[in-house]
């Protein structure tokens, strides 16, 4: 689970929130900008294709299931040591 906080002043990783991994993003929630930032951006910091992220529920919600492929639990997790 990925808890999504859009118009932030930058990207980040902002820890963990009711289990579900928080991420800052600059795009604003209009027209599916904070969607398509977020793929780039989890794209990026696990360092895989954008085609490897997907939204798998959630598109119009804050709170999303995002399914990575080729990458392990533990690379995520990796995320709230290294980023926060």
């Amino acid at each position: 689970m990925v808890r999504v906080q859009p118009r932030a002043s930058k990207d980040e990783i902002a820890g963990e929130m009711d289990g579900a991994l928080k991420v800052r993003l600059r795009a604003p929630a209009l027209e599916d900008r904070a969607n398509e930032a977020l793929v780039e951006f989890l794209a990026h910091v696990l360092n895989c294709s954008r085609g490897a992220v997907r939204i798998l529920s959630g598109e119009r919600s804050r709170t999303k299931r995002i399914e990575v492929r080729g990458v392990t639990e533990e690379q995520v997790r990796g995320l709230l040591t290294t980023e926060a």
